[in-house]
């Protein structure tokens, strides 16, 4: 059942502990250079580790997105009013749900993860709160972790299975990109990806993109040696007609810098990429071909913090608004949601937008 337990709404101000660390946005064709980040939520409930995640438009406007704790707790699914400047917990039992998508009918459609999740895409009704799977499985194994979705023209909807955390056993030999068709039939679009994260689709349908975040390990856990860092790219995929995916090819290499969580793309087709790097977190603005055209920090760069502490304004998704938010870019990073003014708008195919 839907849970209405309000938090109390943030003045929406500019960034205040690091206001005068975090620089200026760059890109005037995207942003403003004066434009600034408004703190919207901060996780108040009692519960450790994690972050906010997987922010997702809904037809009114309101943005819903999750907060994942490790451990033995569910995470939640919250809703943001822009009207009102509220927060509401949507669901306190998410299944470790990240990344979030609204499909043309108005369901919520949600990666559940490992670490006691789901591990599936489940559709809740919004209205009543009812929950159900759409896949959980490929072939009889179940999937090692879905992180992130997107849906095209045609209500298929195409969604990364990486692995990042939890101790579970796997099932599948890889991690790989996936599409479901409206029938219900779950079929890989390709594995040529070392750990898919974000996933999104240009504005014409015609190209995935898809990002290749490879942290080197399969759980996070702060006592262990630092892991490998493997690949970090964006690739691009011609999308055929019917769901296929054509050959991959580079269009970001972030070579040995951290790379892209999820993303999003405006109506001019530009993509959206949230960057989890010390030296510049932020979102990074790039065309097709990947030349940058903008970038929003989202905490101090250059950023040197003490062995095992914490890099701050480390982003994890992205969204735009819609309606009178349409020119807004929500953004979770670390523990908290962030909105910012720019001078375009989102692509929603699920709306016709």
């Amino acid at each position: 059942m839907r849970t209405a337990f309000l938090i109390a709404p943030l003045a929406l101000f500019a960034v205040s502990a690091t206001a005068q660390e975090v620089p200026a946005p760059t890109g005037t064709k995207i942003v403003s250079a004066d434009a600034r980040l408004e703190l919207l939520f901060t996780r108040s409930a009692p519960i450790a580790g994690g972050l906010t995640e997987g922010p997702a438009v809904a037809s009114d406007g309101s943005i819903y997105f999750t907060d994942i704790p490790f451990g033995k707790d569910d995470g939640m699914i919250l809703r943001f009013d822009p009207a009102s400047g509220q927060t509401a917990t949507f669901t306190f039992e998410s299944g470790k749900a990240n990344g979030l998508v609204f499909d043309a009918k108005g369901n919520l459609l949600a990666c559940e993860g490992a670490g006691g999740g789901g591990r599936r895409i489940s559709r809740y009704n919004i209205r009543t709160g009812r929950r159900t799977t759409v896949v959980d499985n490929i072939g009889g194994k179940k999937f090692n972790s879905p992180n992130d979705l997107c849906t095209d023209s045609k209500g298929r909807i195409y969604f990364t299975d990486p692995r990042y955390v939890g101790l579970e056993s796997r099932e599948l030999k890889h991690r790989a990109v996936y599409r479901i068709d409206t029938d219900g039939t779950v079929s890989e679009l390709t594995h040529q990806v070392t750990k898919p994260n974000g996933i999104a689709i240009s504005p014409d349908g015609k190209t995935l993109y898809v990002a290749d975040h490879d942290n080197g390990t399969d759980n996070i856990d702060p006592e262990a040696p630092t892991p490998t860092q493997g690949i970090m790219k964006i690739y691009s995929f011609p999308l055929a007609a019917d769901g296929t995916v054509g050959k991959r090819r580079t269009i970001v290499d972030f070579g040995e810098e951290k790379g892209c969580d999820g993303m999003t793309v405006d109506t001019q087709g530009n993509i959206y990429l949230t960057i989890r790097c010390k030296r510049r977190p932020g979102v990074l603005v790039i065309d097709p071909e990947g030349k940058q055209v903008a970038h929003i920090p989202t905490g101090p760069a250059n950023q040197n913090p003490p062995p095992k502490s914490a890099t701050v304004g480390l982003p994890s998704n992205v969204e735009f608004g819609r309606g009178a938010g349409a020119n807004y870019l929500y953004i979770t990073v670390d523990k908290s949601l962030y909105r910012i003014r720019l001078k375009v708008k989102g692509h929603f195919v699920q709306y016709g937008d």
